[in-house]
């Protein structure tokens, strides 16, 4: 079939400060690492040997997944960093340069491998995309997606003739400039001789580096524009949204955990909820082990993590409550992602508990 390539050695500043402790391929989507939700994926069409490069908080990703034969696959991993004086020091090389150094170190990438992003939920249909890039003898493919003209300031956009050989990259263009409105989804299938276009023992980027290097070259490197969903969790302000479409269910393959008890309202294991004296509107997902005293409001969709205590009176509107979060007596939660550290509101402004000039409080929040 394929082999597969995970890329999560970014450092997710952009998603801070869900990823102050946390790699971002691990920030969780309905109680999941979103990672969990590709290797799922790659393994429903038989990629079931994977590599994941990994840096920052490594070990999180290294323990949670292990070698992969939960999910029926192997995975393997390459760090990238160094040590020194007995630390170990993340150190990333850029996407192309990560996969050069596994490929340098044990020839990893000797058939056609499909290579993803750690940090967006897909439904590629697989098959149809490694299909499509054999059959025009691709040396590499990317897969695109078409996005309004106001949006192309986002994304890396993809300029390509009629039967999809790219001719030119445009990062981020003013819908002015854009010449094309075909996004890069970081989704890519290579051949190996690829990879002897990337030089060993430095920082070297796929979209920026590789790719016009294999453009200037004339290479038969394709561009796929086809239909699916691509979820990217760029910002915090994406992880707001994004949480929000799947609790809403319009996400396919993406279930609720726990018991649906009444309408849009699953539960875990072995919650202490007041369920007369308090108000629930779903869709809300309550995790195991949650208190909600009376006179507590959740207006959905909102997800309450494992763990969590909401004392009387509080209100948490279309929110994500992480594990273990204490909201206090009367506090009012709106549009926000909550931890016991911090709460971020839906546009990324974060508070973290304790701020002087905060003006939310959790009140007990870590009590």
């Amino acid at each position: 079939m394929a082999k597969g390539m995970i890329l999560a050695a970014g450092q997710g500043t952009r998603v801070r400060p869900l990823t102050n402790d946390l790699p971002k391929a691990m920030v969780p989507i309905l109680g999941k690492p979103v990672m969990e939700f590709l290797i799922e994926h790659l393994a429903r069409y038989g990629v079931n040997e994977i590599m994941v490069n990994v840096a920052f908080h490594h070990d999180k990703i290294e323990q949670y997944f292990g070698d992969g034969h939960r999910w029926g696959v192997q995975i393997g991993y390459s760090y990238e960093g160094t040590r020194d004086h007995g630390d170990i020091l993340p150190k990333p090389v850029g996407s192309a340069g990560g996969m050069r150094r596994i490929q340098d170190f044990g020839n990893f990438f000797d058939e056609t491998t499909i290579v993803l992003c750690g940090d967006a939920l897909i439904d590629l249909d697989i098959g149809a995309a490694l299909n499509e890039h054999k059959s025009k003898g691709a040396i590499a493919s990317v897969v695109t997606l078409e996005v309004p003209l106001a949006e192309v300031q986002n994304y890396g956009m993809v300029v390509a003739e009629a039967d999809g050989k790219i001719l030119s990259f445009q990062e981020k263009p003013a819908p002015a400039d854009a010449k094309s409105t075909l996004a890069s989804t970081g989704i890519y299938i290579f051949e190996p001789a690829v990879l002897d276009r990337v030089p060993s023992g430095t920082v070297y980027d796929i979209g920026s580096q590789l790719f016009p290097k294999l453009v200037a070259e004339k290479l038969p490197f394709f561009a796929q524009s086809r239909f699916f969903n691509w979820i990217d969790i760029g910002r915090v302000s994406d992880y707001w949204s994004v949480l929000q479409r799947v609790l809403r269910g319009e996400v396919a393959q993406l279930n609720m955990p726990g018991r649906e008890i009444k309408p849009g309202v699953w539960v875990g294991l072995n919650t202490s909820i007041a369920w007369d004296e308090a108000t629930i509107l779903g869709p809300v997902y309550i995790g195991s082990g949650v208190r909600i005293e009376p006179g507590v409001r959740i207006v959905g969709p909102a997800w309450i993590g494992h763990g969590c205590t909401l004392r009387s009176g509080a209100m948490v509107t279309r929110s994500i409550l992480f594990e273990y979060t204490r909201i206090g007596a009367g506090m009012r939660f709106d549009e926000m992602i909550v931890s016991p550290q911090y709460c971020v509101d839906r546009h990324g402004a974060t508070f973290y508990q304790g701020d002087d000039n905060a003006q939310l409080r959790w009140g007990d929040a870590r009590g």
